[in-house]
């Protein structure tokens, strides 16, 4: 039997670019700190204003041939999905803790059975991807300008980054699966509305290959003795949604596409697809009893 892996890297946020016509104005980084520094403070602030929505998460888990081609039919998953946040709680750093909260609703679907947990499947609480961005995580990536375009007829500036290696490797194993974190092995780029300064997308990568070795009680008849993961890589895009009393409008993910390629694993390509919908803000309710 052969192990299977869940590799799970920063996501990423990605939106139909459409390059602007020649001769457009675009907006110019003139002091990318002050222009940094506006982000991550829009980041806080959109923070605050996410942690009052849920919405709908479907994801489809699709195995793929060499050639990037689909294998069967895909693991089918659904969720309530809600982001946490607190300020006052603090993680490694003393960065404010930001995390995506998952409860399961659908598995193929039906009610999600006890303990079917797949190992490519969303964790039920994992980091949120965006908080790289918070004032008190700056330190842990580089970043750079990378120029000006337009998303959706919308200026926007164009920031690169990489991450910066200050912790070791974590490969922590459950039963058949292992799950992998990669401080400072990833780099992307960032896309923020010129005006807003709200992120609009976010594109994220594996840098180089990372292999480990199977532990060997872990190894099984045929089973590879090493995994490399030679991709891992995700895409998000975001979209405006608006709500009514009172009148707003966030910028919420819309969906995300990641693929990963990890040799000696059962599964070797996979490609999980998330959908977001049915965005909704936390109500309550209350009536008056004579």
């Amino acid at each position: 039997m052969r192990h299977r892996a869940a590799i799970r890297l920063i996501c990423a946020v990605c939106a139909v670019v459409a390059a602007g016509a020649p001769g457009a104005a675009l907006p110019v980084q003139a002091d990318f700190r002050e222009t940094l520094a506006r982000v991550s403070r829009r980041m806080e602030q959109w923070y605050a204003r996410a942690a009052r929505v849920i919405s709908t998460e479907n994801v489809w888990i699709q195995p793929l041939r060499a050639d990037m081609t689909p294998v069967d039919f895909p693991r089918r998953l659904s969720f309530e999905l809600r982001v946490e946040w607190d300020p006052e709680r603090t993680g490694p750093g003393g960065a404010p803790l930001a995390n995506v909260l998952r409860e399961p609703l659908r598995v193929n679907g039906r009610l999600p059975p006890g303990g079917d947990q797949g190992c490519m499947d969303p964790k039920p609480v994992s980091p949120e991807p965006l908080a790289m961005l918070l004032p008190a995580r700056l330190r842990d990536s580089e970043f750079s300008p990378a120029g000006a375009t337009r998303i959706d007829g919308r200026p926007a500036l164009m920031i690169d980054y990489r991450g910066l290696a200050s912790l070791p490797e974590e490969i922590t194993w459950t039963n058949e699966c292992v799950s992998l974190t990669l401080p400072g092995r990833s780099r992307g780029r960032i896309w923020v509305d010129a005006e807003t300064y709200d992120v609009l997308r976010v594109d994220d990568r594996l840098v180089g290959s990372f292999s480990f070795d199977v532990p060997r009680e872990r190894v099984r008849r045929g089973a590879a003795r090493s995994m490399v993961v030679e991709r891992a890589d995700s895409s998000t895009r975001y979209r405006r949604v608006a709500f009514k009393d009172p009148e707003e409008t966030l910028l919420l993910p819309a969906s995300i596409e990641s693929v990963t390629v990890i040799r000696g694993a059962g599964t070797q390509r996979t490609r999980i697809t998330q959908r977001f919908s049915d965005y909704r803000r936390f109500l309550t309710a209350g009536r008056v009893v004579d």
